[in-house]
């Protein structure tokens, strides 16, 4: 919540100097307190409060929707990212010059404390970079630019089965590229990820690249309907989970026979997503984002 002020300014003076018209700010609390509430009312017209209590991400993004029924456009950005001072004008120019139905930017990380080279050495924190319009078929929404008319053209929204586990911004934005919609990558709209010390850790880290594999794992699975394809693909998602823990297990281990901390990273980092991949082919669902008992 330290960050909520400062991206609130950013997102004020996002559009200042480049002839558009101001956006309006919305804060969606998915904190059962609203501890958000004083924060966000603080910076007054302009910024639009909401608590949604529902526990769970994809609550929290449909309730953006369903704030947003009167809205063309709507940029979707994480409460502890900072963007820099074009990002808004680079979404929205790309957007013009190219008429796609949504555009992506990339997100990199700052760190809150000197990261553990091993972490570094194993990429964990190393995110895609695109020449500007390259189309994507998949985006998260910590920096997302989307066209509601589209999204309610096909009555979309964020499933909630996905809540606790995280990956229903992934089905969304495949569900909305496989309606025929377009997203395509905005290289220069950044933002910057504050990572705190407690998600710079090699047992978090690990555990992320676990979920990123099952949450993708189930994302294909939710995507096919019908008995002979669904168990086609558990087979194919299980053969493909399988290969990444046996080729990262090798890797580390020629990391540790070698010396080589950068081998070791990231055959642990592959064998990680993949041992992901082989629970979500199996059904099993990891549920990172899951409440404690009364919270």
């Amino acid at each position: 919540m330290e960050l909520l002020p400062e991206l609130l300014h950013h997102c004020r003076q996002a559009s200042v100097g480049y002839g558009i018209r101001p956006p309006t700010v919305l804060v969606v609390d998915n904190d059962p307190a609203g501890g958000a509430c004083e924060t966000a009312n603080r910076f007054g017209t302009g910024v639009t409060y909401v608590h949604e209590p529902t526990p769970g991400i994809a609550a929290a993004r449909n309730r953006a929707l369903a704030e947003s029924v009167d809205v063309d456009l709507l940029v979707f950005i994480d409460d502890d990212e900072r963007p820099t001072s074009d990002w808004l004008t680079a979404l929205l120019e790309t957007r013009i010059r190219t008429g796609a139905g949504g555009v992506v930017g990339p997100v990199v990380s700052a760190f809150a404390a000197p990261l553990d080279p091993w972490i570094a050495d194993g990429g964990f924190f190393d995110r895609r970079r695109l020449p500007t319009g390259t189309e994507v078929r998949v985006a998260a929404t910590n920096n997302l630019l989307l066209d509601l008319r589209l999204v309610r053209s096909i009555s979309l929204q964020f499933d909630e089965s996905f809540s606790a586990s995280g990956g229903s911004d992934s089905l969304f934005t495949r569900r909305y590229t496989g309606a025929g919609f377009t997203l395509v990558w905005c290289d220069e709209a950044v933002v910057t990820d504050v990572v705190p010390a407690e998600r710079a850790t090699r047992d978090w880290v690990i555990r992320r690249r676990y979920r990123i594999g099952n949450s993708w794992a189930r994302t294909e699975l939710a995507l096919i309907s019908g008995n002979v394809q669904t168990v086609r693909l558990r087979g194919g998602l299980l053969l493909a989970g399988v290969t990444r823990v046996a080729g990262g297990t090798a890797r580390a281990t020629l990391g540790v026979l070698g010396r080589s901390p950068r081998n070791r990273a990231h055959g642990i980092r592959i064998a990680a997503r993949g041992a992901g991949i082989v629970a979500g082919a199996f059904g099993r669902t990891y549920l990172e984002y899951r409440r404690p008992i009364g919270a």
